[in-house]
């Protein structure tokens, strides 16, 4: 399987700064994102990957930890594009 090439939104990258400065780990949402670009089924399962519906339902979401989500979206030429991190309250 070729590896994915990964888009950030400008939305994501200000989640992951204001999540550093809170401590939050990031080694965790680096686990993360490589489990989503290798397709690693498993890892998703456990983490609840799920599709959203309504106004996000172009996006699939997983739970990084209890209250931290992981948005993001896989395009048509199977480029991974992350949309937004953090809580349910910060997100949905």
């Amino acid at each position: 399987m070729p590896e994915r090439e990964i888009a950030y939104r400008p939305a994501f990258l200000r989640d992951v700064k204001r999540l550093k400065r809170k401590h939050y780990d990031m080694e965790a949402l680096k686990t993360a994102i490589q489990a989503v670009a290798d397709r690693r089924a498993d890892w998703l399962r456990q983490h609840r990957d799920h599709q959203l519906t309504g106004n996000l339902s172009a996006y699939r979401e997983l739970h990084i930890a209890a209250d931290w989500l992981l948005l993001y979206t896989i395009e048509s030429d199977g480029t991974l594009v992350l949309a937004r991190t953090g809580s349910h309250d910060q997100l949905l």
